[in-house]
């Protein structure tokens, strides 16, 4: 068992302190403080005792921040499959013809939410996801290194816009070589 030291607790308890209290301060900053050109920002906090600093740390509020919600799978889902049938084309986002990460790209755009453009980046935005974990609505991945965008259906299943000649299409999620997955 490890014990601490009264000295030690002190001092955490002051640093916890001094942190709920920045916490504080900037929770009442606006989201920009414009100063004139060349001179820094000057912020000045009143001081507080050490004896007040524990009570701070207690009384510290929580700063709820509004956050704009990333579309649901399900939503995206439908937008992508509106796509079925519309042709592939090399570089292109849509709205007429895709090629494989601009059709996520568009439809992700078309719910509200902006992801990369190109495969290989979509391939690290949002939380990675297992095979086994996969939903409707994620992104999957294929080949090494990441050439390959599409979305998960369910079943076994994702739609994509595969290749020139093939139009946007299901196809099965064991027809590729799966690389991995991710949720936005």
């Amino acid at each position: 068992m490890h014990t601490h030291t009264p000295r030690f607790l002190t001092i955490r308890t002051a640093v916890v302190a001094a942190t709920a209290a920045a916490a504080s301060a900037f929770a009442i900053l606006p989201a920009a403080t414009p100063a004139a050109p060349g001179a820094a920002a000057v912020l000045e906090l009143p001081a507080a005792s050490v004896a007040a600093q524990p009570a701070l740390a207690a009384t510290a509020p929580v700063v709820e921040t509004a956050v704009k919600p990333v579309a649901s799978g399900a939503s995206v889902l439908s937008i992508v499959k509106s796509k079925l049938g519309s042709p592939y084309r090399y570089g292109s986002a849509g709205p007429s013809a895709f090629d494989c990460s601009g059709l996520m790209y568009w439809a992700f755009k078309q719910a509200g939410v902006t992801i990369p453009r190109t495969s290989r980046a979509q391939s690290t935005f949002g939380t990675p996801v297992s095979k086994a974990a996969l939903q409707p609505g994620d992104l999957v991945f294929f080949y090494k290194p990441v050439s390959h965008v599409a979305m998960y259906i369910g079943n076994g299943q994702v739609v994509h816009a595969s290749t020139a000649g093939q139009p946007v299409k299901i196809s099965n999620l064991a027809s590729m070589p799966f690389s991995g997955a991710r949720r936005i």
